[in-house]
């Protein structure tokens, strides 16, 4: 039997309910109760209740003391505070990336654009949701700045919603173009181009809010 440590389960418990908030399984406002989270989830409610500890200090929910704990609204302020930051640390990402990418990186850019589109194709924004992840993970590895990545890992989840909201549209399609313009200016080292269509890339989501 595979042990399965308390750890690994407040972070299961995370994954599953951020991605309930994500698509809108759980709906902004919605009163989220730890004993019932719990039951669903199969787990205790120790687990359950540090996820929910997790979640608020990613911002996607809020809770106040024998009040309510609930799914945060999606209040464009601290959304496009967060995204302004994200996007930022995403152009710089891979602008310090280029130079050191291998062509194993690009390779694994062009596998990620590919599922990307494939799951577009197949309206599944979960699904591309992840292999968007994907294929800007490559750059943030490469870059291999602490800072960085904790920046990103920070503030991304407050702009999960909108990265959900924009693959669920016919205008995610412009992405995978958008994709393909990066992973040249990679090929090519030419890591201000490659920095600025991060950049434009990130920007769309703004049209989400």
């Amino acid at each position: 039997m595979q042990y399965i440590g308390y750890g690994s389960l407040k972070e299961r418990a995370a994954a599953e309910i951020r991605t309930a908030i994500v698509r809108g399984d759980l709906e902004p406002g919605t009163p989220i109760k730890d004993v019932e989270l719990a039951e669903k989830l199969g787990l205790s409610r120790t687990p359950v209740r540090e996820a929910l500890a997790t979640l608020t200090d990613e911002g996607l929910v809020e809770t106040k003391p024998h009040a309510y704990t609930r799914v945060t609204a999606l209040e464009a302020e601290p959304v496009r505070d967060a995204l302004v930051v994200v996007q930022s640390m995403h152009s710089l990402a891979i602008g310090i990336a280029v130079p050191k990418m291998t062509a194993e990186d690009i390779t694994a850019m062009r596998a990620a654009n590919k599922a990307f589109q494939a799951a577009l194709d197949a309206d599944d924004a979960t699904a591309a949701l992840a292999a968007d992840d994907e294929f800007h993970a490559v750059a943030v590895r490469c870059c291999d700045n602490f800072a960085v990545t904790a920046t990103i890992d920070r503030y991304t989840p407050l702009v999960r919603r909108l990265e959900h909201s924009r693959f669920s549209s016919p205008h995610a399609r412009h992405s995978v173009t958008q994709h393909q313009q990066i992973i040249e200016a990679c090929e090519k080292g030419d890591d201000l181009r490659a920095a600025a269509l991060a950049d434009e890339n990130w920007s769309t989501l703004k049209e989400e809010l």
